[in-house]
């Protein structure tokens, strides 16, 4: 089943939000995603009955586990995108902007690609210094 590209934002907007050890609460999401609070006490709903996140009884909200995995997955390739954009030459700005989108299009076979290509040259990288 695909996941839509909102729901994929939210989760991972929950996952960086809850790095820091502080409890999410959606309006964390609202000020992070600059959204209305209906537009994402919407989402949250929806969240919550796809069983990707749960919400305790005081608001803070907290990813299941296929929310976490989905979460994992789109911030994984959210960074090494950025990374390998900026690596290129792209200015951080337009690095970022673009691997948001490119996150949620580009199929696996191609990002296990770029991150092979990835690895491969950190690998050679950190031989050359050694």
């Amino acid at each position: 089943m695909k996941i839509l590209e909102s729901t994929e934002n939210y989760l991972e907007t929950i996952l960086i939000l809850s790095q820091d050890g502080k409890p999410v609460r959606s309006i964390d999401i609202v000020n992070e995603l600059d959204y209305t609070k209906p537009s994402v006490s919407i989402a949250m709903k929806n969240l919550r009955l796809n069983g990707h996140v749960t919400i305790d009884d005081i608001g803070h909200i907290i990813l299941t586990e296929s929310g976490r995995k989905i979460a994992e997955t789109m911030y994984e390739r959210h960074m090494l995108i950025s990374d390998w954009l900026i690596f290129l030459g792209v200015d951080k700005e337009t690095a970022v902007n673009d691997a948001c989108r490119m996150e949620h299009t580009m199929s696996e076979d191609s990002f296990n690609a770029i991150k092979k290509h990835v690895e491969k040259w950190k690998r050679d990288i950190y031989k050359a210094k050694s």
